[in-house]
């Protein structure tokens, strides 16, 4: 691969961003400098950390990147579980969202699973 942009987990994890982005539209606007910021910052941490482990150049430095990104991963879902708690998202949409969590988390797993047999 030539660069980080070719890789799944991040094309994905760019997907799931725009997609929180573009729900946390639907907030309440006093949401603005907390759940909603909370969410936007987790979700963007997820392929900005894959990006810059790829440009680490040390495969232990990218693993650590990864698993920060996977933790990201999980605070995003936290807050979505709150927001749907909260009522700012429906069921359907946060079981659709956490499916989405869980095959990002899969991925992010395998490529760690990969780099730490190398």
């Amino acid at each position: 691969m030539k660069n980080y942009k070719e890789l799944e987990v991040w094309q994905k994890g760019v997907d799931l961003t725009v997609e929180v982005y573009q729900m946390t539209r639907t907030f309440p606007p006093e949401e603005k400098f907390g759940l909603i910021s909370q969410i936007q910052r987790a979700a963007t941490s997820i392929p900005a950390n894959i990006a810059e482990g790829w440009g680490r150049g040390s495969t232990k430095e990218y693993v650590q990147f990864l698993r920060v990104a996977r933790a990201s991963l999980m605070e995003l879902e936290t807050h979505l579980i709150l927001a749907k708690r909260l009522s700012y998202i429906q069921g359907d949409r946060l079981g659709m969202l956490q499916q989405e969590v869980e095959t990002l988390g899969k991925r992010i797993n395998s490529l760690i699973q990969s780099l730490l047999r190398k």
